[in-house]
């Protein structure tokens, strides 16, 4: 088993490996003791593997209770956090029990914020069971539901006690979703390590996927270490992202992926990047072998001047302008400050 440590406010492990679901309950044990636990997920991962959760933490003594919500983006929303509340409410959960969220990124963030919350704060563990969540949502504390504003601007920093990710898990998924998730794995190479994105490249990444999801755990909790609140290097983490929930707030988080979403903003502005001299020239067309590779998108036929418009009502708009990542070559990026109007003219390409 492979085990990444994250030493952000109450350090925590992410244990790594195939076929350790069955484990779980030990394994929680272990570290949290045999307190209450609710297990959150949603109604497809449910039928997988919710049963086995819930075996898993009997067997090793933590009496618990489950709350199963509809799978999607439309339930990170503050009627599921409600349901949740008044749940652990009725059934006299109190500060010193826990929630284990057993899902994708959606039901990490949504029972994260729960968790956050219910009684001004108790403990969760995530069990992620996407590639997307194994690779970085389970990971660096972020906990947040949508509103009609936008994406994830309700939320707070909640760091987990325990993060396990069974490999095996991804196994289920339909070929859609694998590649959905690996936006997220290609970024954090594209910021943060050529040797990842050389992996990502030239290997079968089904093959390799326990080294792979190591490598990116532990550039995601090196960088939550070094910025825990998102103030200087962890913004880096947001590469694509600027684009991305604007073009999931143009398409009402219907249609289009989160991972789709997060390829295009990165191609995107790699392309511009590179054309005004500010990265190596060749790394988008790297870029986008490796996107396709994962059975990703390029481009989308949203129009800039309103995703531009979009974009501002994201969190990286601050009063002095917008934060941009951009990539001066593989593993190498930095956060670059415009204000509004040099925005606006750097998505005029």
């Amino acid at each position: 088993m492979e085990k990444v440590t994250v030493n952000a406010g109450v350090g925590y492990d992410i244990l790594i490996d195939k076929g350790i679901l069955d484990s779980a309950g030990k394994l929680i044990a272990d570290v949290i003791g045999k307190r209450k636990a609710l297990v959150v997920t949603d109604d497809n991962v449910d039928g997988y593997y919710g049963e086995r959760i819930m075996h898993s933490l009997s067997d090793a003594g933590i009496e618990a209770m489950k709350v199963v919500f509809p799978h999607g983006e439309a339930s990170k929303s503050h009627s599921t956090l409600l349901k949740i509340y008044e749940f652990m409410a009725v059934n006299g959960y109190t500060r010193s029990d826990f929630i284990v969220a057993l899902g994708g990124g959606v039901v990490g963030d949504t029972a994260g914020y729960a968790a956050a919350t219910y009684m001004r704060g108790i403990d969760f563990v995530q069990i992620p069971t996407t590639v997307l969540s194994q690779a970085d949502s389970s990971v660096g504390g972020k906990t947040a539901v949508n509103i009609n504003g936008g994406k994830n601007l309700v939320g707070a920093f909640h760091q987990p006690r325990l993060v396990i990710c069974d490999t095996d898990t991804l196994d289920t998924l339909t070929p859609e979703f694998f590649s959905d998730g690996m936006a997220e794995v290609v970024k954090h190479g594209m910021i943060k390590s050529a040797e990842l994105f050389d992996i990502l490249s030239n290997k079968d990444i089904k093959a390799n996927i326990v080294e792979i999801m190591k490598r990116n755990v532990t550039i995601k909790g090196r960088v939550v270490e070094n910025d825990e609140r998102e103030k200087g290097e962890r913004m880096l983490l947001n590469f694509g992202h600027t684009l991305a929930h604007a073009l999931e707030k143009y398409y009402n988080y219907t249609g289009l992926t989160h991972g789709s979403a997060v390829a295009i903003g990165m191609s995107t502005f790699t392309h511009i990047a590179e054309r005004r001299g500010m990265c190596q020239a060749g790394i988008a067309d790297k870029l986008d072998a490796l996107l396709e590779k994962c059975g990703l998108p390029l481009t989308d036929d949203a129009p800039l001047h309103e995703l531009y418009t979009l974009s501002l009502r994201d969190k990286k708009h601050l009063a002095s302008g917008m934060n941009i990542v951009i990539c001066s070559d593989i593993g190498k990026s930095e956060v670059v400050k415009m204000s509004v109007d040099e925005y606006a003219e750097f998505l005029k390409g």
